[in-house]
């Protein structure tokens, strides 16, 4: 799993060891699985699009995109997949945050934001996603889900399903003040609420390297719990017969403060934390 790797990746001694390139690291689900069936769904409402993620056309390894003018009429057939904790924490092609417990998606050339609904054609369960990102961009897949948004049409597993993916068209939505203006039920508007907080689970953390060396962590330690404003830890851990002691920034429970933990340390030149799970 690319998480174990994570684990080892900081360096072993060399603080100023070159990190490994993104495009290298593989992407993956937490280390252990997270139950996010339960996860309700957004409530799809009408929302304006904005630049942030719409240029077009756009050109990604030689290939030219042109994103749609609207969704009306949208659905198409072929594969899925989704993508995890590589991306967990950074910027979505709109200048939002990638959550991958909120059910989200990427998509070549629907407008950002829009809505749409996936239904796993191989066992007939169906989401309604919010589409903020761009991808994937790999031949024959036409929809990358956020992890919750492919558990819940069951092929985490996998990796790979077949889908149909109908957008929704925005004149038939209700705005977000009308949506809550009407809304009753007390259930349902916590539902929405927790929707919106992105919250993480209780096991989230950012690490900023692993060290051989207990000085040396407790060193980076100093430096990182003098920019930002939550929890800094040292905790050993074995690895290959060796200590390794690993800085972790958390738990955080909310993805906004794990955003604003990693982008401090990035801006203090401290190291590009990456999300773990323990």
């Amino acid at each position: 799993m690319a998480l174990t790797a994570l684990l080892l990746a900081a360096c072993s001694g060399q603080p100023t060891k070159p990190k490994p390139d993104f495009d290298s690291v593989k992407d993956s689900g937490p280390a252990v699985p997270v139950d996010m069936l339960a996860t309700p769904e957004p409530t799809p409402v009408r929302e304006p699009i904005g630049k942030a993620g719409n240029k077009s056309p756009y050109k990604v390894n030689g290939v030219t995109y042109r994103v749609r003018g609207d969704v009306k009429g949208y659905k198409e057939r072929g594969h899925a997949s989704w993508y995890g904790t590589k991306f967990h924490g950074r910027r979505t092609a709109n200048g939002e945050v990638y959550n991958m417990y909120a059910m989200s998606a990427a998509h070549k050339t629907l407008p950002l934001p829009s809505y749409a609904k996936v239904t796993n054609l191989e066992n007939g369960r169906s989401v309604i996603v919010r589409v903020n990102d761009r991808g994937p961009f790999v031949p024959g897949r036409i929809i990358d889900l956020s992890y919750t948004a492919a558990q819940k049409l069951g092929y985490v597993n996998k990796g790979v399903a077949r889908v149909e993916v109908q957008a929704l068209d925005p004149d038939s939505l209700p705005t977000a003040g009308e949506t809550l203006a009407v809304e009753k039920d007390v259930s349902a508007r916590e539902s929405l609420a927790q929707d919106a907080s992105f919250k993480l689970p209780g096991n989230t953390y950012l690490q900023v390297g692993a060290y051989s060396s207990a000085n040396q962590a407790n060193s980076v330690r100093a430096q990182v719990s003098a920019v930002v404003d939550y929890p800094v830890s040292v905790s050993p851990v074995e690895r290959g017969g060796k200590t390794l002691y690993r800085v972790r920034i958390g738990p955080l429970a909310q993805q906004r403060a794990l955003v604003a933990a990693r982008e401090t340390v990035e801006q203090n030149r401290l190291g590009q934390p990456q999300v773990v799970y323990d």
